[in-house]
C-alpha cells in the first residue's frame, strides 16, 4: 500500500509541478474579471476543470448568457467522457467508493496514465491512481489559491505568457500516446486545422480542427484494421 502511494506521488508530481503557471494563471485571471477570492477557489475546488475554468471566467465577465457558457464549457469538456468510456471496462466492476472519486479525478494528467493494460486493475492499482489524481487536485487548487494572492497584488499576469503552461502539458501528454501512423496524421491534421481556422478567426475553428483530426484518424485506423 505505502508503495503505491509513493509511486502515485512520484508519478504525478513532474504535471503537478508543470501546471503551476496554468493555475496561477486561472487564479488571477478570475480576480482581475471580478471575481471574489472565495468565488475563484471555489472554481477549482469544484469544478477541476482548468480550460474550461479559463474559457468560463472570461465569458462570464463578458456577461455572455447562460446557454452559451453551458454549451461552449460543455465542448470543451466533453473529451473527459471519452476518457470515461475509455476505462469504463476497467471501472465497471469496480464498487462506488472507487469509482466515484477516480471520475471526478480523471483529468488530462491521470488519463495518460490509464493506458498500460492492467490499470485500475486490483486494489494497489486504484489506490495508485486515486492517490495520483487527489495530489493533482490538491497541486491545482494550491496554485489556483497563489494565483488569487498574485491577481490582488500584482499587475495583470496575463501578459507574461503563463497560458503557454496548457499548451506544453497537452504537447507532452500527447506525444508518448503517438504509437502509429493514424494517431501521428491526426494530430497533424488537427494542429494544422487549428492554425487555418485560427488565422480566418473560425469561432468553433477549436471543435472543427478536433473533429477533422478524429475523423482522419479513424478512417486511417479502420483502413489499417481492413488491411
Amino acid at each position: 500500500m505505502k508503495i503505491a502511494i509513493k509511486k502515485g506521488l512520484l508519478d504525478m508530481l513532474p504535471l503537478n509541478l508543470a501546471v503551476l503557471p496554468w493555475g496561477i494563471l486561472c487564479g488571477s485571471l478570475a480576480i482581475q474579471n471580478g471575481f471574489s477570492a472565495l468565488e475563484a477557489q471555489l472554481m477549482s475546488l469544484l469544478v477541476f476543470a482548468g480550460s474550461a475554468q479559463l474559457v468560463a471566467i472570461e465569458l462570464m465577465a463578458k456577461d455572455v448568457s447562460f446557454v452559451t457558457l453551458v454549451i461552449t464549457t460543455f465542448i470543451i469538456s466533453a473529451r473527459h467522457l471519452l476518457y470515461g468510456l475509455s476505462i469504463r471496462n476497467k471501472m465497471i466492476d469496480k464498487p462506488l467508493k472507487w469509482r466515484g472519486p477516480i471520475a471526478f479525478f480523471l483529468t488530462d494528467e491521470l488519463f495518460a496514465f490509464s493506458h498500460h493494460h492492467r490499470a485500475y486493475q486490483g486494489k494497489l492499482r486504484l489506490v495508485y491512481a486515486l492517490v495520483a489524481g487527489a495530489s493533482f487536485y490538491l497541486a491545482w487548487n494550491l496554485w489556483t489559491f497563489f494565483g488569487i494572492v498574485a491577481g490582488q497584488y500584482l499587475p495583470d499576469l496575463t501578459n507574461l505568457g503563463l497560458d503557454f503552461a496548457i499548451a506544453a502539458i497537452f504537447i507532452a501528454l500527447v506525444i508518448p500516446g503517438i504509437t502509429n501512423t493514424s494517431t501521428l496524421v491526426a494530430c497533424i491534421v488537427s494542429g494544422l486545422s487549428m492554425l487555418y481556422f485560427k488565422t480566418v478567426e473560425f469561432e468553433f475553428g477549436l471543435v472543427a480542427a478536433a473533429l477533422l483530426g478524429m475523423t482522419t484518424g479513424y478512417l486511417l485506423q479502420t483502413k489499417e484494421d481492413k488491411s
